[in-house]
């Protein structure tokens, strides 16, 4: 117990007490996907022509991530959208399950967001073959053909470092915002850490944005011709 107010992860440690086998990691991402399932199948049985509720509460927000996926892409960004919706969605509810006193974002441990890295690398990629054939290793090999050997090593290098990026960026602002939480409840009561929450709720928007983009952006590369 801290002395400002309530154990910020609380849930985690009563797993442990427990001797639950899971991960707390886990269970908070079983948590968020029980959430989007039971708001996904509610907005699912009152969709009307008057949005109102969770159905305007969705169609804001994946409206706006879908221009913003056509306006950088073009029409073809309409083909990989789905999931970059569902990762925008998943990442940003697992940050601000972090916010709940007691419990703990899923995107703290490098273990989920090296899992979504990875779906990310290989479905960029098999969109690049599928879209250009064996012709995709010219997106490896550079616009000066006397530099392909060399470019051809560079982009490898480059893509491999790709999930790794995505992973370590996320899970380091996450834990780190978590690590800041877990101090100022510790040091001040509850009710004067509110404010911050604001802060740490748009820190967090921000995040799951940022793995949003760079995942569109490897898509637009892997869609786009080789020059």
């Amino acid at each position: 117990m801290v002395a400002g107010g309530l154990p910020h992860q609380l849930v985690p440690v009563l797993l442990h007490e427990l001797g639950v086998p899971v991960p707390p990691h886990i269970f908070f991402t079983w948590v968020v996907m029980a959430i989007l399932i039971t708001m996904g199948i509610l907005v699912q049985k009152r969709v009307s022509m008057v949005p109102g509720g969770l159905q305007n509460f969705f169609e804001v927000i994946i409206g706006g991530l879908e221009d913003f996926v056509v306006a950088n892409i073009g029409e073809e960004g309409r083909k990989v959208f789905t999931i970059l919706a569902t990762l925008f969605i998943f990442i940003w509810f697992n940050n601000l399950m972090g916010l709940v006193p007691g419990c703990d974002a899923s995107t703290a441990n490098v273990n989920t967001n090296a899992a979504m890295a990875v779906v990310v690398f290989l479905y960029y990629n098999y969109w690049g073959i599928r879209e250009h054939g064996f012709g995709y290793i010219k997106h490896f090999m550079g616009p000066i053909l006397a530099l392909a050997p060399l470019m051809f090593i560079i982009e490898v290098f480059s893509h491999l470092a790709r999930p790794l990026s995505l992973t370590l960026r996320l899970f380091g602002n996450i834990r780190g915002e978590e690590i800041v939480l877990i101090l100022l409840f510790s040091m001040a009561p509850i009710v004067a850490t509110i404010p911050m929450y604001f802060l740490f709720g748009l820190a967090k928007t921000i995040q799951a944005f940022i793995f949003f983009m760079l995942t569109m952006i490897y898509l637009k590369g892997s869609l786009e011709h080789a020059h």
